[in-house]
């Protein structure tokens, strides 16, 4: 069932805030994905590429897809000519297959590198040296990857009631997120996404400064 009330008044709030919403609409029917995409969300993340490949095909064609799920190299062909924005990034090698599926589908598709934040073991990502070893192979390469463009950072924080953990985990991505965007030093222009915050702690993420929250549970309720 779609919180119409929450939705609206979200909507309203991180527009206010230039903050980006994507509803996380996995496991949900498609009538659910429809009902808010009828209110006007058009940004929506799914975890699973064969779930998102299904709804795909019976949603409207304007809808932004987001991969926010562990991506395996070998299933990117499957979502590479429509996806709008795959979160996950967490090596080079992944990195290479997107673009090499991008360029057989004739686009360019955009990506964010997910970093590892957190504090448990299940969660996936690369730290900071991992991420600029990965950066510098990227821009070696510019003339070979030109089918797929780093646009930021994702990264999830704890699953824990421990706000002052959370809020640190955060504010180390946003941290880093500012050093690799510094343009002065850098000149990366295409740093402009620092993708973090859920349901439950993307107050704590936009304090942060988060650009980027991934919705789920607030909006279509629990799974």
């Amino acid at each position: 069932m779609i919180d119409t009330d929450t939705w609206k008044k979200l909507h309203k709030e991180l527009t206010a805030k230039n903050v980006r919403l994507v509803a996380v609409s996995k496991t949900k029917p498609v009538s659910d994905i429809q009902a808010l995409y009828d209110l006007g969300q058009r940004d929506f993340g799914e975890n699973y590429v064969q779930e998102l490949v299904e709804k795909q095909a019976h949603l409207p064609e304007d809808i932004n897809w987001h991969f926010i799920g562990h991506l395996q190299g070998n299933k990117v062909k499957q979502i590479a000519h429509f996806i709008h924005l795959i979160h996950t990034v967490d090596s080079f090698k992944l990195l290479a297959e997107i673009n090499k599926q991008a360029e057989k589908n004739g686009r360019i598709i955009d990506v964010l590198l997910q970093m590892y934040i957190a504090d448990e073991a299940t969660k996936f990502g690369m730290d900071e040296k991992e991420i600029i070893m990965l950066l510098d192979h990227y821009e070696a390469q510019k003339d070979q990857l030109k089918n797929v463009r780093i646009c930021g950072l994702m990264g999830m924080a704890t699953n824990t009631e421990n706000t002052e953990q959370v809020r640190t985990e955060f504010h180390r991505l946003h941290n880093f997120f500012r050093f690799l965007s510094d343009t002065s030093f850098f000149g990366r222009t295409y740093f402009s996404i620092c993708s973090m915050g859920m349901s439950a702690d993307h107050g704590i993420a936009i304090d942060e400064g988060s650009n980027m929250v991934r919705i789920g549970s607030m909006l279509f309720g629990a799974r």
